[in-house]
């Protein structure tokens, strides 16, 4: 089902919504994620979006866009490199990095890149396969 070098890509955005419903969820109301004068005094171009929102975005990846629904994440890195803002378009590229057949166990090496092309962020993310 999955093989090595394998390459997956989906797009998210980060509506109102999404960072509404980040904020109704946890509640994390930080001056830097929710104040654009903020943000800007500390040299953003406007709110920081929330870099746990990306987290949710592999969540859906994994859930929903991989050729099964028959996975579960076992373990995942991000590292964030460029702020994200609101209604930025993301661009997820995902390689299947490794496949352990005996365990059922595959990673992914992705990447978050904006509009212009400049990565936000990038990380590693390891699945079991349930069936």
């Amino acid at each position: 089902m999955f093989n090595q070098g394998d390459s997956y890509t989906q797009q998210f955005t980060v509506t109102e919504a999404v960072y509404n419903g980040f904020l109704n969820a946890f509640g994390d109301r930080n001056p830097l994620h929710t104040d654009e004068a903020y943000a800007m005094q500390k040299g953003f171009q406007g709110r920081v979006m929330h870099g746990n929102i990306l987290n949710g975005f592999l969540s859906y990846f994994i859930g929903e866009c991989l050729p099964t629904k028959d996975v579960i994440i076992h373990s995942q890195s991000i590292q964030f490199n460029k702020p994200v803002f609101l209604n930025d378009t993301l661009l997820l590229e995902a390689q299947v990095a490794e496949v352990i057949e005996s365990v059922k166990v595959v990673s992914f090496k992705y990447t978050f890149k904006n509009a212009e092309g400049k990565r936000v962020a990038k990380g590693e993310i390891q699945i079991g396969l349930t069936a």
